[in-house]
C-alpha cells in the first residue's frame, strides 16, 4: 500500500480531457488482490486497457508470476510505467483507431476504467474483449459508476454492454474509490464480464464504427463533436494534388482520389506508394500525429488538423529520421528526407520506414547488413522493447531509437566473448 501510494503521488497529473480521475491506493491494491483470489494468475496475461490508475504496477508487484501489458493514449503514463522497470510491456494506443496488434488475442484477463459515457464504456470494453486470447475462459473487469441522480445514464451504459452480448458474471458495488469524481460519489462498481459466442460479431460491429467523441470533457467530448466540413485547410487541398486521402473527408471532395480510413491506414500498409498523401485528423485525435506520418511512405504528406498543432518541436524530433516538418496554422506539411549518412541514423530510418512491422525484425536485418553477424547474433543486440510495431511504440521509445541503434552497433563491434553483453 505504501509503495502504491507513493507511485500514485509521483505519477503524471490527471488530464481532464481524458476523463482522468485517480483511484485510491487501496482500490488499486484490492483490484490486484481480487484478480489473484478469483483467477489463476501464474503464467496468465493481464492487459490494462488504459492505466491512469496504475493498476498494472500493483498487479505486477503482487503477482510477479503474471505477465502484464498496458495500452494507453497518454505517453506520460507509458513512460512512467516503463520507468518502474517491473517488466510491464507498454503500447501506445488510441482505442478509437484500434488495439495494438501485439496485444490482440494476447490476454487472459483485461482490466479497464474507461470514460463514463456509453460511447466510452462500449469502446473500451470492446477493445478489452479484442485483447482476450481465450474466448471461453477470458474475462473483462470494468470499473463504472454513475450518480444516484442519473439512473438513465447507467442504464445506457448497461445497454452498451448488452449490445456486446456480455454476461455480467459478478458486480461489486462501490468497489472502486477515487480522489475526486464527486459527481458519482467518488465511487464506482466493478463488473466482471464474461464473453458469449455472440460477443465477437458484436465487438467487430462496434469497433468498425469510428466514434471520435467518447469523453465527457474537452474537444473529444460527446457534446463538442465537430463536423469534418469545419476542418481548416480544405480550400488548398486540390493544389496539393494528393494521390491518396486518409481519414474522414467530405464526400464531394476530389471524387476520383482513392480514400482510406485512419484506422485502416494505421493497421496495414497501403498497397501503393503514392507520391503525395493528404490526411485529415479530426479534433480529439491529435495524439496520433507521429504515427500518421510514420505510416506513410510518400515523398510528401499534408496533414489537416482542427487547430494548430501543439508540441510541434517534439513531433519534429520524433519523426526527424524520416521527415522535415513545416506548419502553417492548422496545416502540417512533411517532406521525406534523404537517406542519412550516419550509420546509426540509417538503422533508425530503416526501422521507421517499416512502421507496420515489428521494430525488432527491421533492426535485426539492418544490423546484419551493417555488420558480419548472423540473424541470431543481431537479434541479441536489439533491446526487448523493440518487439512491437513502430506504430505502437510509446513516444519515449521512438525518441530513443537513434541512440539505441548506436548502442547496438557499438555492441556489435566488440570482440566475441568480451563479457560486455547486449543492449538489454
Amino acid at each position: 500500500m505504501a509503495q502504491i501510494e507513493e507511485l500514485i503521488a509521483k505519477a503524471p497529473r490527471a488530464r481532464h480531457t481524458l476523463d482522468h480521475v485517480a483511484a485510491t491506493a487501496d482500490t488499486v491494491v484490492r483490484r490486484a488482490l481480487l484478480l489473484g483470489e478469483r483467477f489463476w494468475l501464474p503464467g496468465s496475461r493481464v492487459l490494462c486497457v488504459g492505466d491512469h490508475d496504475l493498476t498494472s504496477l500493483a498487479v505486477r508487484m503482487i503477482h510477479p508470476e503474471a505477465e502484464v501489458a498496458v495500452a494507453d493514449i497518454d505517453e506520460r503514463i507509458l513512460q512512467y510505467v516503463d520507468a518502474q522497470e517491473l517488466g510491464i510491456r507498454t503500447f501506445w494506443a488510441d482505442l478509437r483507431l484500434g488495439l495494438p496488434p501485439s496485444v490482440r488475442g494476447w490476454a487472459d484477463l483485461a482490466v479497464t476504467d474507461p470514460p463514463y459515457t456509453p460511447e466510452g464504456v462500449g469502446l473500451f470494453v470492446a477493445r478489452a474483449a479484442e485483447g482476450l486470447r481465450d474466448r471461453d475462459q477470458g474475462r473483462v473487469l470494468l470499473a463504472y459508476g454513475a450518480s444516484e441522480r442519473t439512473p438513465m445514464l447507467a442504464l445506457k451504459v448497461q445497454h452498451a454492454l448488452y449490445d456486446l452480448n456480455l454476461l455480467t458474471e459478478a458486480m461489486f458495488p462501490d468497489f472502486n474509490r477515487y480522489h475526486g469524481a464527486e459527481a458519482i460519489g467518488s465511487a464506482a462498481d466493478l463488473y466482471v464480464l464474461r464473453p458469449t459466442t455472440k460477443t465477437w460479431p458484436a465487438v467487430a460491429s462496434r469497433v468498425d464504427r469510428l466514434a471520435t467523441a467518447i469523453y465527457t470533457q474537452g474537444p473529444q467530448s460527446v457534446e463538442s463533436a465537430r463536423s469534418r466540413e469545419d476542418l481548416p485547410g480544405l480550400a488548398g487541398i486540390e493544389e496539393f494534388a494528393p494521390g491518396l486521402l486518409a481519414g474522414d473527408w467530405p464526400r464531394d471532395l476530389l471524387p476520383g482520389v482513392p480514400r482510406v480510413r485512419l484506422s485502416t491506414w494505421l493497421a496495414k500498409p497501403y498497397a501503393a506508394d503514392p507520391e503525395r498523401v493528404a490526411v485529415a485528423v479530426p479534433a480529439g485525435l491529435e495524439a496520433v500525429l507521429p504515427r500518421v506520418l510514420l505510416a506513410a511512405r510518400a515523398r510528401r504528406v499534408r496533414v489537416l488538423l482542427a487547430a494548430p498543432p501543439a508540441g510541434l518541436a517534439d513531433l519534429a524530433e520524433l519523426v526527424s529520421p524520416v521527415y522535415d516538418l513545416v506548419a502553417e496554422g492548422s496545416v502540417l506539411d512533411a517532406v521525406r528526407r534523404e537517406t542519412p549518412e550516419r550509420e546509426a541514423d540509417r538503422i533508425a530510418r530503416r526501422v521507421l520506414d517499416n512502421a507496420h512491422g515489428k521494430a525488432a525484425n527491421s533492426w535485426r536485418e539492418a544490423l546484419v547488413s551493417a555488420r558480419d553477424l548472423t540473424k541470431r547474433q543481431a537479434r541479441a543486440l536489439v533491446p526487448g522493447w523493440a518487439d512491437a510495431t513502430v506504430l505502437e511504440l510509446p513516444a519515449h521509445r521512438l525518441a530513443a531509437l537513434p541512440h539505441a541503434a548506436a548502442d547496438s552497433l557499438t555492441a556489435a563491434s566488440r570482440p566475441a566473448g568480451d563479457g560486455s553483453g547486449g543492449t538489454g
